[in-house]
């Protein structure tokens, strides 16, 4: 597990009534801010901004191929060939990750098959390479391959 320390991001936020929301660049529309959004879209920023991930290589909210229960990944991050090449679970600062919140990554990666998993909640980061036998955990975000 590492700790994360996001840059300062400035984010377009707007209020509708009650509710405010914030702009996701990578889905190109304002959604509702929750915690959890907080944190996604930090962890965005951080990934193109700072990393250099390209936007146009990931997913926000992600259907899972073949499940009937609708459930989606927070983030997935396909490589150049568009195989998925990253999923990261995103949580509201208050939860702590757990073996739960790892096994829910798991079964997200079952159809994916993703090279590296992460889970966030703003604060702190945990992740594995999963192309090792077992599984390396990382210390900080993987490089993006060239």
């Amino acid at each position: 597990m590492f700790s994360l320390q996001f840059p300062e991001f400035h984010f377009r936020v707007i209020g509708r009534g009650r509710q405010r929301y914030i702009f996701d660049r990578v889905r190109r529309r304002y959604v509702k801010l929750t915690p959890e959004e907080w944190v996604r879209q930090h962890l965005l920023y951080y990934l193109i901004d700072v990393a250099g991930y390209p936007t146009g290589l990931m997913a926000v909210e992600k259907m899972l191929p073949g499940d009937s229960q609708g459930r989606r990944a927070d983030v997935v991050v396909y490589d150049p060939a568009m195989k998925p090449w990253m999923i990261v679970e995103c949580k509201s600062p208050d939860v702590t990750l757990s073996d739960e919140v790892f096994m829910q990554m798991v079964g997200y990666n079952f159809p994916l098959q993703a090279r590296y998993l992460l889970m966030t909640n703003g604060h702190q980061c945990w992740g594995c390479d999963c192309s090792t036998t077992p599984p390396c955990p990382l210390q900080a975000f993987p490089p993006w391959p060239s």
